[in-house]
């Protein structure tokens, strides 16, 4: 397993380029975002996601997974985003927001069960480089208040933000229904209240 400390406001770029590798070749990773650490993938590796799900207790047939985006550019390739949706989205996002949206079929199978995809664009910048240099989003799996290093054995990589603080203190995203544009729906309170 290796250990990467990145700078958000200078990110090594040999150590980004690693971690790329590290997600092509469909294995995990523990990474940062704006509010609790996740777990991390390549979205479009079908074998990794159901590894992170295994390792999650997720069932992805019953719940919507979601995915880390660098840009809502980016996150219009693997959810339909019509002009209200995207009107919510910019004026919200970097943030501590999950929107839950139609899946496009650009998503892997494991996907297509549910319909749905939640988008994640954080205010992180290593989160979003990192799906910037892989050139696709991250399936993302929050790992809530637990210490990074209990996942040790199971991921390949710990990425840790230095300027980060203790992730214990934080609370977990918004999570806003979005599938109807005309009529969102907080399903989750977070650390910030959306402009819908």
């Amino acid at each position: 397993m290796e250990t990467f400390e990145l700078h958000p406001s200078n990110i090594d770029l040999r150590a980004l380029g690693r971690i790329s590798e590290i997600l092509r070749r469909g294995q995990l990773v523990v990474y940062p975002t704006d509010t609790h650490p996740a777990l991390g993938c390549n979205a479009l590796n079908g074998a990794a996601i159901t590894t992170l799900c295994r390792l999650k207790g997720v069932n992805p047939e019953k719940q919507t997974l979601s995915i880390v985006c660098s840009s809502l550019s980016q996150a219009s390739a693997y959810a339909r985003i019509d002009n209200r949706a995207f009107s919510i989205m910019r004026a919200n996002l970097p943030g501590p927001f999950t929107f839950i949206l139609p899946a496009s079929t650009s998503l892997p199978k494991i996907f297509k069960g549910r319909k749905q995809v939640g988008i994640r664009i954080p205010a992180n910048s290593i989160a979003r480089a990192m799906a910037d240099d892989l050139g696709n989003p991250l399936l993302s799996g929050s790992i809530g208040d637990t210490d990074p290093y209990d996942f040790e054995h199971s991921v390949e990589a710990i990425i840790k933000d230095s300027d980060a603080c203790d992730f214990r203190e934080i609370m977990s995203s918004a999570i806003i229904d979005l599938t109807d544009s005309a009529a969102p729906v907080i399903l989750r309170e977070g650390p910030v209240t959306p402009e819908l």
